[in-house]
């Protein structure tokens, strides 16, 4: 019976894991970049269980992927919105602005972003008092490596500009080159028309960006950015565009058309993470899930976290943090199938030997 109730736990520990492991990395991206208002407290977890709170069942935190729509990747692009879907419903502004205060790092992103949230509230104002407002342009160039946060501020803004009523719906349609440009004449003018009308009422972020404009026989990506820049002039009241890529090669994209340049002048850089707040999501990634690391492995990880943030675009940033994550579960519970019986605390702690075995591997 005893190895019966072990087999178990082992089991819940591992399907566990491989629940999270199967997750989009997009899913998470609240988790990853760590809001203080979704932070769980592992000494308020449920004492009825045996096993650590399982985030891939729990309820979704704002933002969710109600708010995002992704496009399809080798389809028909975005599918628009449909009257029964669930749409963000409109938040408090100094609710969001406390949100962002909460994230780990992006203490540059922050600034820029709160100035555009007060521009945002300030032209709404005046539009609302009938005084005349100037044309300004919400659409942004987010430059900056991989895991630095672009898409989760894109969505983030989504729900600001909704909540302050400049956007209708607020949803987020992620795409990238694939969802954009087709492989024939005519056909890109289509595909990209379709996700741009499933993104009116919202936020369209285009990730690479650049890839549109790679000068390359018979490529139709050209056509992509004129089709974009159409609807970004019809729609220019309820429609806003992010591009988003590797900040050299968006200084490239932009500069390829002149209609990109007049409408895109409002730029967000986003560095590196420094290994404090590598080590900063880690930990809030630990309490959100109910895993308590050993001074031991703080120790080890802290370590681990300085040397790979000199190269930190390499390592992905707080997406490499979720990965390494990852890593030491699995290693985790390699140990704990190993062991004869199995406590709650067993299950939440992690070990210096668990990072090492994760990071570290010993060749076969």
């Amino acid at each position: 019976m005893a190895n019966d109730k072990k087999d178990e736990i082992i089991n819940l520990q591992l399907d566990l894991i491989r629940k999270m492991t199967e997750n989009n990395i997009r899913r998470l991206s609240d988790d990853i970049w760590g809001s203080a208002r979704t932070a769980a407290n592992p000494a308020q977890a449920p004492q009825k269980t045996q096993t650590p709170v399982n985030p891939a069942n729990a309820a979704p935190a704002k933002p969710s992927d109600e708010h995002l729509i992704k496009a399809s990747d080798g389809g028909d692009g975005a599918k628009p919105a449909e009257p029964e879907e669930k749409l963000p419903e409109k938040e408090n502004i100094d609710d969001l602005r406390r949100e962002l205060d909460s994230y780990i790092g992006l203490e540059s992103v922050k600034k820029e972003v709160k100035n555009l949230i007060n521009m945002a509230a300030v032209y709404k104002m005046r539009r609302d008092n009938n005084l005349p407002t100037a044309d300004v342009s919400l659409h942004m160039v987010f430059s900056g490596n991989p895991g630095t946060g672009k898409t989760m501020i894109a969505r983030f803004m989504a729900r600001v500009y909704h909540s302050l009523g400049i956007l209708s719906k607020g949803q987020l349609v992620e795409v990238d080159r694939s969802g954009l440009v087709a492989g024939y004449i005519g056909q890109t003018a289509i595909k990209t028309a379709k996700v741009l009308e499933g993104a009116i009422g919202g936020v369209l972020f285009i990730d690479e960006a650049y890839t549109l404009t790679a000068k390359t026989e018979n490529d139709f990506g050209f056509e992509a950015v004129d089709t974009i820049l159409k609807s970004m002039e019809d729609n220019r009241d309820d429609l806003v565009v992010i591009v988003a890529g590797y900040i050299d090669l968006m200084e490239d994209f932009i500069d390829s058309n002149p209609g990109l340049r007049s409408r895109f002048n409002k730029y967000i850089s986003f560095d590196d993470y420094s290994p404090e707040e590598m080590t900063g999501i880690f930990d809030l990634q630990c309490k959100k899930s109910c895993y308590e690391p050993d001074a031991e492995a703080k120790a080890a990880l802290k370590e681990y976290f300085t040397a790979v943030s000199e190269a930190a675009g390499e390592f992905g940033n707080a997406r490499g943090v979720r990965n390494t994550f990852e890593k030491i579960l699995t290693e985790q519970a390699n140990r704990i199938a190993a062991m004869e019986t199995v406590s709650r605390e067993d299950l939440m702690k992690i070990t210096k030997a668990d990072v090492d075995a994760a990071l570290y591997p010993k060749e076969a």
